[in-house]
């Protein structure tokens, strides 16, 4: 009989210095030795995959972690093309969680993880958006370790309970604190030349810090937006252009900081900006509230979903529609009112803390 072949080459059972038999993998592949031992039990979904992890490591020669770990899995999730294509800006934020997850776990085995495990690491961020983003992040290394590894274990993550977000996110701008802003930094300010970017721009913190003269041609200005890649071209409009005009002939960069003007990081710029909302008095608004201010204002005025995807740099019109939905249903309440008689254009007084009788 023909003897059948071994699935797991270089694994040999032996008794450790315990007296317990283990499973014990020692190989050498391209001059890289292995010589582990493998948890689980003979061919179960958790032997297996240490099994891929460590000849995979071997092939590829530049995983140091311990296969079986999450540390492990998090060094082969950035070596491949599905982390190496994220855009540079993603991949930076994604590495700086990535490595808080190697902090806090990365010794532990991701086949022994439970959604309690999850949970528990959640309760550790500041607050419900971060505490999601992790449990996001690990239900992504987990989907990829079954597709690299054929890992056949739960996704822990995607068990684990989300912890409730407000649905508002970023404050979006109203007209009057718009207002507010401009008549704090007056026309020829820095700030106000930031506030003109961002709300008739729709430019990101990373787009608008990278944006020059070269971005301006022909009364239009043109970027590439970082997060997407998307290409935009938009028309300059008055309130920019008036700021843009009185930018120093020498400065190349729209923003910048400095003696010598240089470009701020995105961060930095974003940071920069919050400080100026606070000095408004405009403690809830931000630069990408401004964003958000700048698809409402379009979405008002009637602009289609294409239209405010286009401003926002979007590759579909899924976020565009929440826009003109709020648009369209500020609309629809007016006109439908006005069938019982009311009148969208009356102006109230304010109450106080009686009822208003003056107009009895």
């Amino acid at each position: 009989m023909k003897r059948r072949k071994n699935p797991f080459p270089g694994v040999n059972t032996v008794e450790d210095r315990h007296g317990k038999l283990r499973h014990r993998l020692r190989r050498t592949i391209r001059g890289h030795s292995i010589d582990i031992y493998l948890p689980g039990p003979y061919g179960s979904p958790e032997f297996r995959a240490a099994y891929e992890q460590a000849i995979e490591g071997a092939r590829g020669g530049r995983l140091r972690a311990k296969p079986g770990t999450m540390r492990y899995l998090v060094e082969a999730y950035r070596e491949a093309p599905v982390y190496r294509n994220l855009s540079a800006t993603t991949r930076r934020d994604k590495a700086w969680r990535l490595n808080w997850i190697s902090e806090a776990i990365g010794e532990g085995r991701y086949a022994a993880m439970q959604p309690r495990h999850v949970e528990a690491l959640m309760a550790k961020k500041a607050g419900p958006a971060a505490a999601n983003r992790l449990r996001k992040d690990l239900a992504q290394l987990f989907r990829f370790a079954a597709k690299r590894f054929g890992y056949t274990g739960q996704n822990p993550a995607t068990l684990a309970d989300p912890h409730k977000e407000s649905l508002r996110g970023f404050h979006t701008w109203t007209d009057d604190e718009i207002e507010i802003f401009r008549a704090k930094f007056p026309t020829g300010t820095k700030s106000r030349l930031a506030l003109e970017i961002f709300l008739n721009t729709g430019a990101a913190r990373q787009d608008a810090a990278a944006l020059t003269r070269r971005n301006i041609r022909g009364g239009r200005l043109f970027y590439r937006r970082g997060k997407t890649g998307q290409e935009v071209d938009l028309p300059i409009l008055p309130e920019l252009a008036r700021e843009l005009a009185q930018l120093p002939a020498d400065q190349v960069m729209l923003l910048a900081h400095g003696r010598q003007p240089k470009s701020y990081s995105a961060h930095h710029l974003g940071t920069w900006f919050r400080e100026r909302c606070k000095e408004a008095g405009l403690a809830d608004c931000s630069a990408h509230g401004l964003r958000k201010a700048g698809a409402r204002r379009l979405a008002e005025a009637g602009a289609t979903e294409w239209e405010v995807m286009a401003f926002l740099a979007h590759r579909t019109a899924q976020e565009a529609s929440r826009y003109t939905a709020a648009a369209n249903r500020a609309k629809l309440t007016s006109s439908g009112m006005a069938k019982l008689g009311a009148d969208h254009e009356q102006v109230l007084s304010n109450l106080s803390e009686r009822l208003d009788k003056r107009g009895t």
